[in-house]
């Protein structure tokens, strides 16, 4: 199973479900991406998911694709 910057499985991506995934079968990775914030901020602090990050959960990824509460709930901070 691949798990995508943000966390998500790339199996249960709606965008790549639906064929739209912008890397493709490569999945999400940490890389300049104009089509995902989580992604680029990924790549420019260094890290491989946004759950490694010291100010995780933040307004980037309240953006989604997983709900900010839950990513409260498992950073602790919630």
């Amino acid at each position: 199973m691949m798990i995508g910057v943000c966390g998500v499985a790339c199996e249960a991506c709606p965008r790549r479900t639906v064929g739209k995934c912008p890397n493709g079968q490569a999945g999400c990775v940490p890389r300049e991406n104009p089509f995902c914030e989580i992604c680029t901020c990924a790549s420019r602090r260094g890290i491989d998911t946004c759950f490694r990050c010291p100010d995780f959960p933040c307004e980037t990824t309240r953006k989604g694709p997983i709900s900010y509460g839950y990513c409260q709930y498992i950073s602790g901070k919630g």
